[in-house]
């Protein structure tokens, strides 16, 4: 990231990377699992040590208690034939929580359309000061320096329009809204002076998602005609994802594109 001088007294922080923080993941209660197959005269242990793998994997041979003669090949195999069929339900269970950072809005309004298998918590414009600035470039503007300084002569123009609403809207809200706190009128005064703000804001969103609903993420804003940003920040997810677990995510491949960015390709299409 860049920071640029505004105007006086005040920085514009442009934003060309954004980053992903993985603050969750799931553990396997081991000793239930024992309970479970004693229970029905069954032993059985899954060669994989990452919880996501094994809940997948348990989740699959609960379908048809398969756990007495599994295939060779252990979770690895088991899980690839799982993509292989299609029978994508039983990695709903394999779940992980992540915090996007140094994403702009456009990229959140497109990341929210995302409603089944994931849960989303975003930072809020009503009660958080903007008049720190962050904004998030688009890399073919961020690419031209023409093109970078007509965006940012935007930016600053809507950036301090912002600055000088919030001001007169508390001063006015104080006398309107004597009776109230002051948080309610700062609250107040920058719900509506946010409405000037461009959707090149950055912000910062807590993600819940699960295995299925994170590759279906994968192919749809992994594609060559996603929008550039969220394309950057489904790779950038795919880095982490196949760390965590590369039983259920290392079939991705990465195809170049001509903008540098890459498109994520899968034999194991909607799974």
């Amino acid at each position: 990231m860049a920071t640029v001088e505004a105007t006086p007294g005040t920085d514009i922080r442009v934003i060309t990377e954004p980053e992903i923080y993985l603050l969750g993941r799931q553990t396997v209660e081991a000793a239930e699992l024992d309970r479970f197959l004693a229970d029905h005269g069954v032993s059985w242990e899954s060669d994989s040590e990452i919880a996501a793998e094994v809940l997948s994997e348990t989740a699959g041979r609960v379908c048809y208690m398969s756990f007495a003669k599994p295939r060779p090949g252990g979770n690895s195999a088991y899980l690839h034939h799982i993509k292989e069929v299609g029978h994508g339900s039983v990695l709903e269970h394999a779940v992980w929580n992540f915090l996007f950072t140094g994403v702009s809005r456009s990229l959140t309004h497109e990341l929210v359309r995302h409603r089944s298998g994931f849960g989303y918590s975003q930072l809020s414009q009503r009660y958080v000061d903007e008049s720190v600035a962050e904004y998030v470039e688009p890399a073919v503007i961020a690419a031209d320096p023409d093109l970078h300084a007509l965006w940012l002569e935007a930016v600053r123009h809507a950036h301090d329009s912002y600055v000088r609403l919030a001001d007169r809207l508390n001063a006015k809200l104080a006398g309107a809204m004597a009776g109230a706190d002051r948080t309610s009128r700062r609250k107040a005064a920058r719900q509506a002076a946010r409405s000037v703000l461009p959707n090149a804001t950055e912000t910062k969103i807590f993600v819940t998602a699960n295995a299925r609903a994170l590759r279906h993420f994968l192919e749809s804003r992994g594609a060559a005609g996603a929008e550039p940003e969220i394309r950057v920040l489904a790779g950038k997810l795919l880095d982490v994802l196949v760390k965590e677990s590369p039983s259920l995510f290392s079939d991705y491949v990465r195809v170049p594109l001509p903008d540098g960015t890459f498109e994520l390709t899968t034999p194991f299409r909607k799974v």
